[in-house]
Order: C-alpha cells, then sequence, then structure tokens
C-alpha cells in the first residue's frame, strides 16, 4: 500500500502541478472536471473483454433474490 506522505508528493495526473488538498488527487476544480468529461466520452476504459450481455442479466437476477 502507498503511505499518505507518497500520494502527497505526486502532482496532478492531468497537469502535473502540484495537487491541492481540496482537490485532490487533482489541482483544481478545472483538472477535475477535464478528467471526467474524459470518462464520460470514452477517453478512459477500465481494461478487459466487454461484458456479455447476458450475464449482466444474470447478476441482476441474482441481485434481486
Amino acid at each position: 500500500m502507498t503511505s499518505p506522505s507518497r500520494l502527497a508528493a505526486r502532482p496532478c495526473p492531468i497537469c502535473r502541478k502540484p495537487r491541492g488538498d481540496a482537490h485532490a488527487p487533482f489541482c483544481s476544480t478545472r483538472c477535475k472536471d477535464r478528467d471526467l468529461v474524459r470518462w464520460f466520452s470514452d477517453s478512459y476504459a477500465v481494461p478487459g473483454r466487454p461484458a456479455d450481455p447476458e450475464d449482466l442479466d444474470r447478476a441482476l437476477d441474482a441481485s434481486r433474490d
């Protein structure tokens, strides 16, 4: 696990400026919003094969029981 002091030393993942406590792990609201837009526009993706729709249906059915 990464220690808190090492996390604080990491720069903003968007612009590489020093990160701010109020917007951690980003330096500002602007960088925080840019990151969110990247998720919404599918610029980021979780690695792995796409989920099978039938598997999703089975998982939903099982969670309702």
